[in-house]
């Protein structure tokens, strides 16, 4: 990876403020987008700005062709064995709720989760508990923070129907290992949904060889738009699935007292679409699979790596594995006598890097871990060892000024 050519793709990291770059380490959030995502955008609302999908005249049908074709692209990226198993949604965040509502649980069923979800994979699961007597239970980590394999085994002797948990974890980049969880799940009549949002912009994500169910990403986190998520599901699942939201779009026929629905995908993707997002999609796939998902994980290791060294000093707390291989792109820490929120505004303000802090919507782990939250920094296909320096050298300042 050629990183200074890379980044002259995204236009946004030749601003600057006080006369100094920005220093962008909030991918897990958010990613920045190449030119050619805003190019693909742009061209739609310039040249083809109709509606897909309905109807048919010439701008329609150009719009069609290239949904669908972004649609066939996702499919690749995951390697699913039939582009009708991705639905283009909003986010992850509808993507999970689809499948959870669309799933028919009863009384008594068992969900299994981590103790790291995003409430995204969280809440979803706590309404049925309301709505259905649905049982959750949250899977706690090793001490370590790796997953605890022993614990997991004996909670599948429960009821359990489904284990929902994150592929990467947004708390501290930790990944689990999903190949041998969905093997055992599925030994135990359990469908797997896998929480993608962490993993699919950071790491080669193979659906087919996982054996995965249900698959959840969103294209704002893979330099690709807002407003649009991928659904992976298993054809067979998707059909038994019921929809989230019904109308336009969703139905094949209807009378005054009956309705007949679509096939998947199309069953799931009510209403008119985000269209200019979705095309953008395909082009943010497109530039992600040219650069290679395994040159990126590389690079990110590489620099958290860098990072783990240069910041191995007393007065910060690191979260997660003290192995950086085991925490992908993610650097999250707390710095003793300092709030989280305070350590980025500083950060940003001095030296205009960019980092999250807060609970990073994991609210019930911080909990547990009587924290208020931290800081989280991390790396994308765009950082350099210079930046990750930088960031290195103010955090220790701010240790020393701060250092009890």
């Amino acid at each position: 990876m050629d990183i200074n050519k890379l980044r002259k793709d995204f236009p946004i990291l030749e601003k600057k403020f006080n006369g100094m770059p920005i220093v962008y380490f909030d991918s897990s959030c958010m990613t920045l987008k190449p030119k050619k995502v805003m190019e693909a955008i742009n061209d739609y609302y310039c040249n083809y700005s109709s509606c897909g999908g309905r109807s048919i005249h010439k701008l329609g049908a150009a719009v069609t062709i290239k949904i669908e074709d972004s649609r066939k692209r996702v499919g690749k990226f995951l390697n699913a064995p039939n582009p009708d198993e991705i639905v283009l949604l909003k986010n992850t965040t509808e993507a999970i709720n689809v499948v959870s509502n669309g799933l028919d649980l009863k009384k008594g069923d068992v969900v299994l989760t981590t103790d790291k979800e995003h409430n995204s994979n969280l809440v979803p699961w706590q309404r049925l508990t309301m709505k259905k007597g649905v049982k959750h239970i949250a899977l706690k980590s090793n001490e370590d923070n790796t997953f605890d394999f022993k614990g997991y085994e004996k909670a599948m002797e429960g009821n359990v129907k489904v284990v929902s948990m994150p592929h990467t974890a947004n708390l501290d980049g930790y990944t689990i290992p999903a190949k041998e969880i969905i093997k055992i799940a599925h030994e135990n009549d359990a469908i797997v949904v896998l929480d993608g949002a962490q993993s699919a912009p950071h790491r080669k994500v193979d659906v087919k060889e996982m054996d995965v169910d249900f698959f959840a990403f969103s294209i704002h986190k893979t330099c690709g738009p807002t407003g649009v998520g991928v659904l992976y599901g298993k054809y067979e699942l998707l059909e038994n699935l019921e929809p989230l939201m019904v109308g336009g779009n969703t139905v094949l026929d209807t009378t005054y007292k009956s309705y007949k629905f679509m096939k998947p995908p199309s069953m799931f993707e009510a209403g008119l679409q985000n269209f200019a997002g979705v095309i953008g999609a395909g082009a943010a796939i497109d530039y992600l699979s040219a650069i290679g998902m395994e040159n990126i994980e590389a690079h990110e290791i590489k620099l958290n790596s860098l990072a783990t060294k240069l910041l191995d000093v007393d007065g910060l707390d690191l979260i997660g594995p003290k192995d950086p291989r085991l925490r992908s792109s993610i650097f999250n820490f707390n710095i003793r006598n300092m709030d989280s929120h305070d350590i980025a505004i500083i950060l940003d303000e001095v030296r205009n890097i960019m980092i999250r802090s807060g609970a990073h919507c994991a609210h019930s782990w911080y909990h547990t871990q009587n924290m208020n939250g931290s800081a989280r920094a991390s790396f994308y296909l765009y950082n350099t060892e210079e930046e990750v320096k930088i960031f290195a050298e103010e955090v220790k300042k701010l240790i020393d000024t701060f250092r009890g």
